[in-house]
């Protein structure tokens, strides 16, 4: 890393952590249903019209199992209304290059991907979507599903901070309110802002130009700016363009560039903050915060040394080392840019990319798939994140429990067999997923005639897809072909599956920890508590995250990217 490497990551790291506070804050006032904001004037006649349309009572609270209901069958008719759009593309209005409708399995694949907040592309958007497809079936899920998962996480983080009641919150006014106070003002002003840097807005047709050999080169148009913005504050990720953040029309600037980086991180590390509110015990909003940002920093380091290192085998033709690995790199981020890209993108569930990680070093293309893998619980997806953490938490306070052997604590609150149930259901179902779907198609022919690579590396393409279809990040080791021209559904529908298990299987279990903490009569701390705030509790936490991703995962990692690694150093590529 050079020093101008180090100095742009110490600014991304100093800036994060100054704006986390009044993001924690800001999200304190938006999740309270009674809170005031400062644009309560201008919004708060559009939220109350809502609650009369759906016909709910903001002051009303729900239950789990109410509460999960209202997310699921939501979910559902935004499937449906998502899929009917893309079937009905060649029809509907704002389609200036005549673009086709999707084909049965594409559409189902796409349309769980955007409401599942993974954003999973098997096309190429520019060559795929029309405009009204883009920003009413897929710009929708972006806000909607993102407001969905910062509300879980609100209710989660209710059922800790409550005591004895039933009640979790209400998910249509957290829904309204994280959607009309959160995301859209944001939204509007950074969209403002990329447009200021040069990024594309508007409803023209494509433009075709004369390039210097004489061809003719098509140069897409459309309402960029606005996607570009709720893809990267809602840690989305799903690109506008087939390219994503690596073509110069969503990535015009280094500026851009940076606060994209710094944007998909926003939210997530201001949720931190708010759960320290919410619990009364800021020093564990702070210590859940470090645990994540030590495990991000490794991930950065790793991935850009690995990058930076470059291939011997390349190196043995004559290429110096001081290159470093370019291979998928745009060139105007250099290696340093596109590690820290592939680390923010994979660590917060955001799935947008600036590179192409099938071309990083076994090494380098090891970082962002583990950091899906450990649960995208590094900052996380927007709420996602939050509560795969605090999943996390339940396990490190239950270990600690064990160590001085008494009935563990959280917050003053007893964790019992049915939590750890409840927090070990969550993380099952992912493992099970993601290693099921793999395992399925590693052996069949629809699986490897995807595969644009042979050996570790072919077996990594396919293990990266189903861990970022389960986890819900969206972002791929691109060589795989997920919709190959002869309409093979395999993969289209395997992925579909693996992202409706990755958000909706996994939230069941959640919800249902959330209630049973809300229950618990929370006593005072005890000499024999074990704190969850300082150095001690952090460190335990790190350790429970990798344990339980190294216990998972390493065998299959080390069918892929570790074992690419020896053989890449014995002049072996595939």
């Amino acid at each position: 890393m050079h020093t101008t490497d180090w100095l742009q990551f110490a600014l991304f790291l100093g800036l994060l952590t100054l704006i986390t506070k009044p993001m924690g804050l800001y999200l304190m006032q938006v999740l309270d249903a009674n809170g005031r904001t400062w644009i309560d004037p201008i919004l708060k006649p559009f939220e109350k019209l809502t609650y009369k349309l759906i016909g709910i009572d903001p002051q009303r609270e729900q239950g789990w199992k109410q509460y999960t209901a209202a997310i699921l069958a939501f979910s559902f008719i935004g499937v449906t209304f998502t899929y009917a759009i893309l079937r009905l593309q060649d029809v509907l209005p704002w389609n200036p290059q005549g673009l086709p409708a999707l084909s049965h399995s594409l559409a189902f694949n796409t349309a769980i991907s955007f409401a599942t907040n993974t954003n999973w592309q098997s096309y190429g958007g520019e060559a795929t979507m029309s405009y009204f497809s883009q920003f009413v079936g897929l710009t929708f899920h972006n806000f909607v599903s993102a407001a969905a998962g910062i509300s879980i996480a609100a209710a989660l983080v209710r059922g800790i901070a409550r005591s004895s009641v039933k009640t979790v919150g209400n998910f249509w006014v957290d829904l309204v309110r994280t959607t009309y106070y959160l995301l859209l003002p944001l939204c509007a002003v950074f969209a403002i802002f990329l447009v200021s840097q040069g990024m594309i807005q508007n409803f023209e047709a494509y433009t075709k130009v004369s390039t210097v050999e004489g061809a003719e080169q098509v140069i897409a148009q459309g309402p960029m700016a606005s996607q570009v913005a709720i893809k990267m504050l809602g840690t989305n990720g799903g690109g506008f363009v087939n390219a994503n953040a690596a073509h110069p029309s969503e990535n015009p600037t280094p500026l851009v560039n940076f606060i994209q980086m710094l944007s998909i991180f926003a939210i997530g590390s201001g949720l931190t903050y708010y759960l320290g509110r919410m619990v009364k015990n800021q020093a564990h909003g702070w210590a859940v915060w470090a645990a994540m940002m030590v495990l991000f920093v490794g991930g950065v380091l790793v991935c850009a040394h690995a990058e930076a290192a470059g291939n011997p085998i390349h190196q043995q033709l004559g290429i110096a080392a001081a290159d470093g690995n370019m291979e998928g790199k745009e060139v105007r981020f250099g290696i340093f840019n596109s590690a820290l890209f592939a680390t923010v993108t994979t660590a917060a569930s955001c799935g947008a990319v600036n590179a192409m990680h099938d071309s990083f070093t076994a090494i380098g293309g090891l970082v962002p798939l583990f950091m899906i893998e450990l649960g995208e619980v590094v900052i996380g997806g927007v709420g996602a994140g939050l509560y795969g953490m605090l999943v996390f938490v339940i396990l490190a306070v239950f270990i600690a429990g064990l160590m001085v052997g008494r009935t563990p604590e959280y917050l003053g609150k007893k964790i019992q067999a049915k939590e750890v149930k409840l927090a070990m259901l969550s993380l099952l179902v992912l493992t099970l997923s993601i290693l099921g779907f793999t395992a399925w198609a590693a052996v069949s022919d629809w699986g490897l005639a995807g595969l644009n690579n042979a050996g570790p590396h072919g077996f990594s393409e396919i293990l990266y897809a189903f861990s970022s279809a389960t986890g819900n990040n969206g972002s791929a080791f691109a060589g795989l072909t997920a919709n190959p021209a002869n309409g093979d559904p395999h993969y289209n529908i395997t992925l579909g599956l693996a992202m409706l298990i990755g958000r909706f299987l996994m939230i069941v279990p959640i919800m249902a920890l959330a209630e049973s903490l809300a229950a618990k009569q929370a006593t005072p701390p005890s000499a024999g508590t074990f704190p969850v705030n300082g150095v001690t509790f952090t460190v335990l936490l790190i350790g429970t995250v990798v344990l339980v991703g190294a216990l998972n995962f390493l065998p299959a990692l080390a069918l892929g990217p570790i074992v690419e690694h020896f053989l890449m150093t014995q002049g072996r590529l595939f």
